[in-house]
């Protein structure tokens, strides 16, 4: 069983599990950015965009990550002692038995684009999973649209193995993916599997 409110630290930022008490800064987030990241999410009915929205999604992250199913950490940078989001990093779907894998989600916000934020933030988030959360496998699936997004996830070791047809309703369409992988080659050392 996971705590919601783990934080870790990396050169400039901060990566927290958030709680209910935080709707209002992952609103802030959610506002600032709705109409960036429209393109590349699934279609969000107006009352996503309310803080009783955003709690309850929060209770529910909460949840998900006390079963051991999730892993989310929001980022902000440290030298914003105010705290103000810019991102989120989530493993989820977490499987165990013999499959021992996540899928990898990640946002960032649309003025702290280019800035190698994201890929800081998603290389403590791979350390995590594999060395804390003695995870396999991560999965990420990009749209080929969306260069940054694979270009991120390409520099930090991820494989192409394959084109997932029509994988994903995104903003209203389906979408096909690229299904890109890391793997933890230490881990069959580490955790055989009895």
């Amino acid at each position: 069983m996971m705590s919601t409110k783990v934080t870790y630290r990396t050169a400039r930022l901060a990566l927290e599990g958030l709680d209910e008490g935080d709707s209002g800064r992952v609103l802030d987030f959610v506002q600032r950015n709705r109409e960036f990241l429209t393109p590349w999410e699934p279609s969000r009915a107006e009352h996503y965009y309310t803080m009783e929205q955003q709690a309850r999604l929060l209770r529910e992250e909460d949840a998900g990550m006390a079963a051991g199913l999730l892993f989310k950490l929001w980022i902000s940078k440290l030298d914003e002692p105010e705290g103000r989001l810019i991102g989120s990093v989530s493993l989820s779907n977490i499987v165990r038995g013999c499959f021992h894998s996540c899928h990898l989600g990640y946002k960032m916000d649309q003025d702290e684009l280019n800035r190698g934020y994201m890929t800081e933030a998603l290389r403590k988030v791979i350390q995590i999973a594999f060395e804390e959360l003695k995870l396999h496998r991560i999965e990420a699936n990009v749209m080929p649209r969306n260069q940054a997004s694979l270009q991120v996830v390409e520099k930090l070791g991820f494989v192409p193995e394959g084109l997932a047809k029509q994988y994903l309703k995104i903003n209203g369409k389906w979408e096909d993916h690229i299904h890109m992988t890391l793997i933890n080659h230490a881990w069959e050392d580490e955790n055989n599997i009895k």
